[in-house]
């Protein structure tokens, strides 16, 4: 490939990026965002890319509350200073002496970041942005106390956050920063953990999404393999795993929960060591790492013999149209375990068929999504593409590296899900071999990651 013809895919690349990006930016706007990350974030060489990206979505008219934790500056103060702090249950025990060298941890951070946002260099992405950033006393706290007889002196919990203030401050179109620092009624500063000011202020402001920045780049599954989208409760295993792990991640994924389950809808949880990780979490269908969220109470699960009833309801009107090709109920029955579906009071509102196709020599390995039906009292919800995600997650466990599908009437639909159209000479020679010329089915297919 010549260089006039690397340069031409390239802007074809970004064009394709931008027009998929539209309607998440529509989606987006004026919408309230609070992201948290930690000290070592902070420290971390892709922190001044966050920040690019943090003021690109700011230009794009989110509300930002960024959080920001403190526990790896906090650790090299004491250490200069030759103080020690105590930990208990894997909470810090913040002692008068170590408060100054808390204070200006916490200090330094938040004028490091008013410090980069304010950077408008010619040379920089933020050139001719202009941003105001606020923070203040915006948290209240209240004393962490005695548990289980060890008293943890300034070390607090969350009482209160001004969300009438924070308001008025996104309206004026700041940013706004806090801390992992309250302050109590009576002047005192208390030592917070950062993890619970951003689910608190989440919930409180019934933000749209809370977004973690942390080591990982999302929870995997038992293959090692990306989830990419969990409910809450499915949370507990992997806080289990953690706690004697890491903590830290524990923490994350415990405060992840309680937002996930106090009406925070979509929590995501991202990588702060990867450039752009933020930016396609929020403008990408299949995102960078693991978003939580409770959304859908019907679950999708893998079709079971008992289902064949309901899957010949939802199937047949569609096969009488000449929509979908026609499957017996014997065909159902030997096929069901390749279909997975979605189940609300005994009813099937949606369903879909994974099957598998041989493959030869160089072929790649190959899939193809079949059968895909939605109830149509249902069909301007996102069921479709929750099933769909659900097989494309199913196709990755098996190591299939493109999917098929192939259409008489839906191509527009699977086009929106991030298929591309191609020919029948596309497909692998097994597939082909099987292809009815006289339905004249469009071919669409999906390279997987």
């Amino acid at each position: 490939m010549n260089p006039s013809e690397t340069t031409q895919s390239t802007t074809l690349q970004y064009v394709h990026w931008f027009r998929h990006s539209a309607p998440y930016i529509n989606a987006h706007r004026n919408k309230i965002f609070v992201i948290m990350f930690d000290g070592e974030a902070v420290q971390h060489d892709n922190f001044k890319h966050i920040i690019h990206d943090i003021a690109l979505l700011h230009s794009l008219g989110i509300h930002l509350i960024l959080v920001h934790g403190a526990r790896a500056q906090i650790n090299q103060n004491l250490k200069i200073s030759q103080l020690k702090t105590p930990f208990h249950q894997h909470k810090r025990i913040t002692t008068r002496e170590s408060l100054s060298a808390i204070m200006n941890a916490v200090g330094s951070i938040r004028l490091q970041i008013e410090a980069l946002l304010s950077m408008g260099l010619a040379n920089s992405p933020m050139y001719g942005a202009r941003i105001d950033v606020v923070s203040g006393n915006l948290v209240t706290a209240k004393p962490y106390g005695i548990h289980d007889g060890v008293d943890f002196q300034l070390t607090g919990e969350v009482r209160t956050i001004d969300i009438e203030a924070i308001h008025k401050h996104l309206d004026n179109q700041n940013i706004v920063l806090l801390g992992p620092t309250g302050y109590s009624t009576t002047g005192e500063v208390f030592n917070l953990l950062a993890e619970e000011v951003a689910t608190k202020t989440a919930i409180h402001l019934k933000a749209d999404k809370l977004i973690f920045l942390g080591k990982q780049h999302g929870l995997l599954n038992e293959h090692g393999q990306l989830q990419r989208e969990i409910s809450p409760h499915q949370l507990d295993q992997h806080i289990l795993k953690f706690e004697d792990q890491n903590p830290d991640i524990a923490m994350h994924l415990k405060t992840a929960r309680d937002a996930s389950l106090n009406g925070v809808h979509r929590v995501h949880l991202i990588s702060y060591a990867n450039d752009g990780a933020l930016l396609e979490e929020l403008f990408t269908r299949d995102g960078s790492g693991t978003m939580i969220t409770d959304a859908h109470y019907e679950e999708v699960r893998t079709a079971n013999i008992q289902d064949v009833g309901g899957l010949m309801n939802l199937l047949r009107p569609l096969e009488e149209e000449g929509i979908l090709v026609y499957r017996s109920r014997e065909r159902l029955e030997s096929e069901i375990e390749k279909f997975a579906v979605i189940e609300r009071d005994g009813t099937i509102l949606a369903c879909a068929a994974l099957y598998p196709i041989p493959t030869t020599g160089n072929e790649l390995k190959s899939a193809e999504i079949a059968c895909v039906a939605v109830h149509p009292s249902y069909r301007k919800s996102n069921r479709g593409s929750q099933i769909l995600h659900y097989l494309e997650e199913r196709a990755r466990a098996l190591e299939i590296k493109q999917l098929f599908i192939l259409t008489t009437r839906t191509a527009h639909w699977f086009l929106e899900q991030g298929f591309i159209q191609t020919s029948v000479d596309d497909l692998p020679n097994a597939r082909q071999a099987l292809y009815n010329y006289q339905r004249n089915s469009l071919v669409c297919k999906k390279p997987l990651s």
